[in-house]
């Protein structure tokens, strides 16, 4: 009885027409409940369940593995040369300042200011040239300081650094560097404020325009390909140049930034285990926040990995553990809230205590710290002297060193740290504005040998459960709902509870010829109520018979407010280790279940659909038994058009998908492109090819 009500409230608001500009969608309330649930579940599995350090340190290898990759740096790229150029210098405030450029990868320019002390400056304490000086990397915000680059907006802590005996390499990141990429692939934001920082040469190229307007980039779920992972590996890379030089101790490298450099300060610190000191700043929330609060609806992609082995988000930060730790934020920031800021440092002060010593013996819980600030989401000076002193104490090993606040620097103009001094300057082989294209490649997938498929097609499925699909098996038994029964040449209509407060639509249409051995599914496709007149290749199909058409979560009465910016229900389920079209693909089985269960008699169950659709029932097919039969309409030819799972496209594609199939009838309506080729000759190797049908 709960769910009837609760269906007919997620129903009448809609049918009654109240669908008014400023009201939420019928689903709004259905998939926030969803989204809650699961990130309630998530977050009580801190440290993947470990109560004892020996626990911890037995599963810290497969996590460290995991985190990763749910970043896209497993296994780790390879570390080409970084072909480090130093295109000129700079002395201001006591110190040199290199204007540095290395390629973190072939194409994939990073730009920087390395600032360092003089060889000889004995009255600052500063000693002769030769010796190694301690080191911090330096991950900048988002605070745009167009063709200069935004390492040139925080300045001043490379200025501090310097003069107090540190080597520090302040980095442009990939989204406001001097050579632009794109961080906001799925969060929507348009990107016409970007153009005045492409160069003369950029603006003219119609590709790289049209790229910075594409910001509809959601196949970057499909491929798990995010911006955290440029940012991170940018950050390694920029630890492997700094033990390139002579003045830099490799046993003292630190790193520290703020909001995005926060963020990429943890992906550095728990990626990278040289990193023996880190200071994130306002740079990590918790699943908490980020989903039940919308918090994610103010953050960029740069600020998440895909959750794909669902962790409770604050077991990132304790990869860092027992490597001291300043976990610094403000009390009135309000995309980093200090309730979270709470919740997760006593989540650290626990990892840390379970430590009894760090590497040098010193007392573990003691490296984990907590300073907040009074003030919003920035700088101040009580915070900036925090951050130094205990770099100062933890790195450099100095506590007692007196230490000023950077104010006092006058910024340099920006375009005096330009690494590129003019746009006739920028490398014409850089990829920063497509590496999304190419950081994680898509799998190339082998075709069976003849006689070999069933060998070919365990393996791939054995992949597409532990990679895309791995958590079918902890949902729950469907359970119907019957809502009413109504005329128009519908006899019934009612739902299916396909798990938690997910329910989707369904509706019978009438029949004249019952046939209690075949039943046909029809995924409807509408947003505003469901489909009552499938398309005519179902109809024909049908004939007479039954015809039950269901409406996947996000569709019909379900359909959810998918306003751009922020993309709210899409990107939170990525933090939870879904998508939005896995959960569909778990609806249509779901259905699919409850009726065989309903109607035992039928023993061969169609479903068809058009579109994206049509490649949802494939993979339903592929998971449920009870499906004997796919009819696609209008494929597409990958998934870079959707659907999106997480990580789908480093097992296989859509062609192979549909191969995978055999030896159980397919159709393909509108599928004589080429790309379904590749599905014909697996079928043809499958010793199926008759029950391949492409129109």
């Amino acid at each position: 009885m709960r769910y009837l009500f609760a269906f007919i409230i997620l129903l009448f608001p809609f049918a009654l027409g109240a669908q008014e500009k400023k009201q939420p969608k019928p689903g709004d309330v259905m998939i926030e409940k969803y989204l809650a649930a699961e990130a309630d579940k998530l977050s009580k599995n801190f440290l993947d369940g470990a109560k004892t350090i020996a626990q911890w340190k037995a599963n810290r290898p497969r996590l460290y593995r995991e985190y990763m990759d749910m970043l896209g740096l497993w296994p780790m790229p390879e570390k080409t040369p970084l072909k480090a150029t130093v295109t000129g210098t700079v002395e201001a405030h006591g110190v040199v300042v290199e204007k540095v450029h290395f390629q973190s990868k072939p194409g994939l320019y990073v730009t920087a200011n390395v600032y360092r002390p003089k060889a000889n400056a004995p009255s600052r304490g500063l000693s002769a040239a030769g010796v190694k000086y301690p080191a911090v990397v330096y991950v900048c915000g988002h605070s745009g300081r167009g063709r200069d680059g935004v390492k040139t907006a925080f300045q001043d802590h490379g200025f501090w650094f310097a003069n107090n005996g540190y080597v520090c390499i302040v980095l442009d990141t990939l989204q406001l560097g001097e050579i632009p990429g794109v961080h906001h692939g799925t969060y929507g934001r348009p990107w016409g404020h970007l153009g005045s920082w492409l160069t003369s040469r950029e603006r003219k190229g119609p590709d790289i325009a049209e790229k910075m307007k594409n910001h509809n980039r959601f196949w970057w779920h499909s491929i798990g390909y995010s911006p955290a992972a440029v940012e991170c590996w940018n950050g390694i890379r920029a630890i492997d140049y700094l033990l390139t030089r002579d003045d830099v101790d490799p046993e003292k490298i630190g790193v520290t930034g703020i909001s995005g450099g926060g963020a990429a300060t943890f992906w550095i610190a728990a990626a990278d285990d040289r990193v023996k000191v880190a200071v994130p700043v306002s740079g990590m929330s918790d699943l908490e926040f980020y989903i039940k609060n919308k918090g994610i609806n103010g953050h960029c992609d740069c600020m998440f990995l895909y959750n794909t082995y669902q962790w409770d988000w604050t077991t990132i930060a304790a990869l860092v553990a027992p490597r001291p730790m300043l976990f610094a934020n403000s009390d009135k920031d309000p995309i980093f809230p200090m309730d979270a800021n709470r919740r997760i440092f006593a989540k650290l002060q626990k990892i840390y205590g379970m430590y009894r010593t760090d590497a040098r013996g010193r007392k573990a819980a003691g490296l984990v710290q907590e300073y907040v600030s009074e003030g919003g989401h920035d700088y101040r000076t009580d915070l900036r002297l925090a951050i130094f002193r205990f770099f100062n104490k933890h790195l450099k090993g100095d506590a007692k060193a007196k230490v000023e606040d950077s104010a006092s620097y006058t910024p340099l103009e920006g375009k005096k740290l330009r690494v590129f001094p003019t746009d006739a300057d920028l490398p014409k082989d850089a990829i920063n504005h497509k590496i999304d294209e190419t950081f994680i490649l898509a799998a190339k997938v082998t075709l069976p040998e003849r006689g070999k498929f069933a060998e070919w097609k365990k393996g791939k499925m054995v992949v597409l459960r532990h990679k895309v699909f791995p958590y079918f098996t902890q949902r729950i038994a469907p359970e119907r709902i019957i809502l009413e029964e109504i005329g128009f040449g519908m006899s019934v209509r009612g739902g299916c509870v396909t798990e938690g407060p997910v329910v989707v639509d369904i509706a019978y249409l009438s029949t004249k010829k019952p046939d209690p051995a075949i039943g046909t599914i029809y995924l409807s496709n509408q947003l505003d109520g469901i489909s009552t007149s499938p398309p005519d290749a179902v109809q024909k199909r049908a004939g007479d018979r039954t015809v039950i058409v269901v409406g996947a979560r996000g569709y019909g009465e379900s359909t959810w407010t998918a306003k751009s910016p922020p993309n709210y229900v899409a990107r939170s389920h990525v933090l939870l280790g879904k998508s939005v079209d896995e959960g569909r693909v778990w609806d249509i089985i779901a259905t699919v279940r409850e009726r065989a269960e309903v109607e035992p008699k039928r023993k061969h169950w169609r479903v068809v659909g058009e579109g994206k659709n049509g490649i949802l029932a494939v993979y339903a097919a592929l998971f449920e038994p009870s499906i004997k039969e796919v009819i696609v309409i209008d494929p597409p030819k990958s998934h870079k058009d959707g659907p999106h799972f997480l990580n789908v496209m480093r097992v296989l594609d859509i062609p192979e998908a549909l191969g995978l199939l055999a030896p159980t009838p397919l159709t393909i309506i509108g599928g004589k492109d080429r790309a379904f080729d590749r599905t014909a000759e697996i079928y043809r190797l499958a010793g199926a090819a008759d029950k391949l049908t492409r129109k």
